[in-house]
């Protein structure tokens, strides 16, 4: 799918056509779509094609007047995905006065600035879209990490009283996420730096400061994924052993438990010979075999509770 827009007068409309200034969203696009887009505007067909690449890393490329951007983006998986949250790529050409966005998958990530959300954006002004949209891609990054440690610290009130590993397999694929988020993070800074050294488009002042802001938010976001990430490893090694430990808690009473309960049918068992026993003739003799099974199950309940095995 490809949709054009275009801001006039501050606002963003769709257009029909390829005009100067315009922003081109190309989002789950067919490939004959993408070699007339190529052709019609001059682009080398490898800077549509390769954001299009789920495992495409983030970097830079210059040619023939075309700056294409890659970068990593967090992305929010269904609930019937077992990772709750992944990467994928989002490509950025930049050519003449026309700027070119290419998703690998949907994203609500340009929502905000085509439902008119984010301020002062103009499709004119492409360094500015450009810095705007590696900010908004930090604070989704921000945002998903906090969402990461609400998810953890959920299970964590779980596995106080699992004995299963199902939570563990939970936190487990939490921390293939945060892996996949350190990574990404990771190629999206040298990917900024590298913006920020590059001469092709002369930065003001104002759009200076505002790529450094990207950058430390980029910065905050790796400290905050790796932290995380070290203290799930350090949570999972700890749970493992408190699951283990519930187990043999659990263990532990059904194993008094048979202990009590064996006192009582030792006794059924021996009054159940064909022997000679005592009270045997007594008119009495149920109610006392009982009894010391209920006395001998009473002293049982007491040593184990005394010794705390019960």
């Amino acid at each position: 799918m490809i949709k054009i827009y275009k801001t006039f007068n501050s606002n963003l409309k769709e257009v029909q056509e390829y005009e100067e200034n315009c922003w081109i969203n190309i989002s789950d696009a067919a490939k004959n779509e993408v070699d007339s887009l190529s052709l019609l505007l001059g682009i080398p067909i490898e800077f549509l094609s390769y954001p299009l690449d789920i495992n495409e890393r983030a970097r830079i490329e210059i040619d023939e007047g075309c700056m294409l951007i890659i970068l990593r983006i967090p992305i929010r998986e269904d609930e019937e995905s077992e990772i709750p949250f992944n990467t994928a790529t989002l490509g950025l050409v930049v050519k003449d006065k026309i700027i070119i966005s290419v998703s690998s998958r949907r994203t609500n990530i340009f929502d905000e600035f085509i439902e008119g959300k984010v301020k002062n954006f103009d499709t004119g002004k492409r360094i500015e879209f450009l810095l705007k949209l590696f900010y908004k891609i930090s604070f989704l990054y921000l945002k998903d990490l906090k969402e990461i440690n609400n998810m953890t610290n959920s299970i964590e009130r779980e596995l106080h009283k699992s004995m299963k590993n199902e939570e563990l397999i939970r936190l487990l694929n939490i921390e293939k996420s945060l892996v996949f988020f350190t990574t990404s993070l990771k190629e999206n800074e040298i990917m900024m730096e590298r913006f920020q050294r590059v001469q092709l488009y002369n930065l003001d002042d104002e759009a200076a400061d505002l790529l450094e802001d990207v950058i430390i938010e980029n910065k905050q976001a790796i400290e905050m994924a790796n932290i995380y990430s070290n203290i799930l490893s350090g949570m999972m090694d700890a749970f493992a052993s408190v699951i283990s430990n519930n187990l043999n808690v659990v263990m532990k009473v059904l194993t008094s438990i048979t202990i009590i309960l064996m006192l009582p049918t030792l006794v059924a068992s021996i009054y159940g010979m064909n022997i000679h026993l005592p009270f045997q003739e007594s008119p009495h003799a149920f109610a006392i075999t009982m009894g010391f099974s209920l006395l001998l199950s009473v002293i049982g309940m007491l040593i184990f509770w005394k010794r705390d095995l019960f």
